[in-house]
């Protein structure tokens, strides 16, 4: 349900479901709500979000119209729209070289953007199908896989060139999310039902960890090291030890989820698993811990680290919703 306020400004309520261990059915407990909710228009058909955590700046892909938008959530507006050609699939930024790369599957190609200008400062080849990306700002690098090929690209930051393409054990990685103190990528293959990892140190696959069925999106917590899962197939989420690297336990949804992300202050997990719109997630107890009905189906989700506002975009529709104090 869709009823704009003054500015744009939104309200939305929705269920908050407990959900404990290993039960089979949510207990209902009082109504949750988003303090704000607004709804941006970037049109097309906008895919994955990313958020800036030190401008606030939010990057929008449209693989549609091959460009990236920018969001600036101050204003609750498009500043920007920056043409990158192909069908852009995923954006990542890094805060500290103020940096922004963008995957593009048709080109096999991963496009670096400064964030200042909004220029294109290079393209490097990350191997066919490279299609979700991944930044450890620490170490200067990027990482791309492949959800066609399977294979795992490693970039230089510095001389924006590629390192080395590393093919993975299982066929298709559809996500990749970084541990970087631990040194370990952790890449979704939807194909087999697993979550293979990859050492950052060695350059090398060294194991694989099943979860659930099509699993898609991934993140870790850094702290903890904990990594969360979202099952494309199954109306759960996926939740994987950091030490035994087996999954531990899995949280019911209300709908399959394509992605998650987390916010690292609180280990709350935010995903598109929920009925037309957002599920909250207690990462450290491991329950669901509110839903937020958007009147949409969902898409990717970012949460900007900062003020813990969330971004979910609407590729039908053409919309990005920034969710506070959710």
């Amino acid at each position: 349900m869709r009823g704009p306020g003054p500015s744009g400004r939104l309200t939305r309520r929705g269920l908050f479901a407990l959900v404990t261990a290993g039960a089979a059915t949510a207990v209902l407990a009082r109504p949750a709500w988003a303090e704000q909710v607004r709804v941006v228009d970037v049109g097309g058909a906008p895919s994955a979000v990313a958020v800036n955590p030190v401008t606030g700046l939010v990057y929008v892909t449209d693989p549609a119209s091959g460009s990236v938008a920018v969001l600036d959530p101050g204003s609750v507006q498009v500043v920007a729209v920056l043409p990158v050609g192909g069908a852009p699939s995923d954006v990542a930024v890094d805060p500290v070289a103020n940096r922004v790369y963008v995957a593009n599957p048709p080109g096999g190609t991963v496009i670096v953007i400064d964030a200042q200008s909004h220029e294109t400062v290079s393209v490097i080849g990350a191997g066919a199908g490279a299609s979700s990306v991944a930044v450890d700002s620490r170490a200067n690098q990027v990482y791309a896989v492949s959800d066609s090929t399977g294979t795992l690209a490693i970039l230089d930051g510095v001389s924006l060139s590629t390192q080395k393409i590393v093919p993975a054990p299982k066929p298709g990685l559809a996500g990749i999310a970084l541990d970087t103190g631990r040194r370990i990528a952790y890449c979704t293959s939807p194909g087999t039902n697993s979550v293979e990892v990859f050492d950052l140190d060695s350059g090398k696959f060294t194991g694989s960890t099943g979860v659930g069925p099509s699993p898609t999106g991934v993140a870790v917590h850094q702290a903890s090291g904990t990594v969360f899962v979202a099952n494309s197939a199954i109306h759960n989420m996926s939740i994987v030890d950091s030490v035994t690297r087996v999954q531990s336990k899995t949280v019911l949804l209300r709908s399959e989820a394509s992605s998650l992300t987390v916010h690292q202050g609180s280990e709350t997990v935010y995903t598109n698993g929920g009925q037309n719109g957002l599920s909250r997630v207690d990462g450290k107890a491991g329950v669901l811990s509110g839903e937020l009905s958007l009147g949409v189906n969902p898409g990717d989700v970012a949460v900007d680290q900062r003020t813990r506002a969330v971004y979910v975009t609407d590729p039908l529709h053409g919309t990005v919703s920034i969710v506070r104090d959710f």
